[in-house]
């Protein structure tokens, strides 16, 4: 068993100087008795944040390349711009995890995404598919595609989900 020294003054000196003008945190746990919600300005919100969404559809299919990883830019992105998304140039801000989610909640959840992205003035986002049935890997694409906001997009690296992800580029309102 070993035991320590108590402190020497020139130790207690160095301490003293490097805590200088640190102030106590208050506590910042959550007390367990809640104000009433307001539940009429959440609608609002919610009515508000609906009619911004954007309605995929399932019908609209398109043209993307078969041929290796998922990708897709608009006519209008450079593909310089679609290879920097594919090296991982980009460093995603947000992050979306659709795993276990039906068709009807990942579009809701991915409107959600592209709308906070414009909010937050966003470039890159991730969003994890998964593998599982294929069926989000398919629909996610052409979701996406639709989307004004969307620029580009493609196959995540290693490192953002692989082919379980996809990187996407978006639009800045600045």
């Amino acid at each position: 068993m070993t035991t320590t020294s108590p402190p020497k003054d020139d130790e207690k000196a160095l301490f003293k100087e490097a805590v200088q003008g640190v102030r106590k945190l208050k506590q910042d746990t959550i007390s367990p008795h809640r104000a009433p919600v307001k539940v009429k300005a959440q609608r609002q919100i919610v009515r508000k944040d609906s009619a911004e969404a954007h309605p995929f559809s399932d019908i609209y299919e398109p043209y993307l390349d078969q041929d290796g990883p998922t990708r897709f830019r608009q006519p209008e992105t450079s593909a310089h711009e679609l290879k920097k998304l594919r090296r991982g140039d980009y460093v995603p801000d947000l992050f979306l995890d659709l795993h276990g989610l039906t068709q009807d909640q990942a579009k809701e959840e991915l409107s959600a995404l592209l709308l906070a992205a414009r909010r937050r003035h966003t470039r890159c986002v991730s969003i994890m598919h998964g593998h599982g049935k294929h069926i989000l890997k398919q629909r996610l694409p052409m979701w996406l595609a639709q989307h004004p906001q969307v620029l580009a997009f493609h196959q995540a690296t290693r490192e953002w989900g692989g082919d379980a992800a996809l990187l996407v580029l978006l639009k800045t309102d600045i």
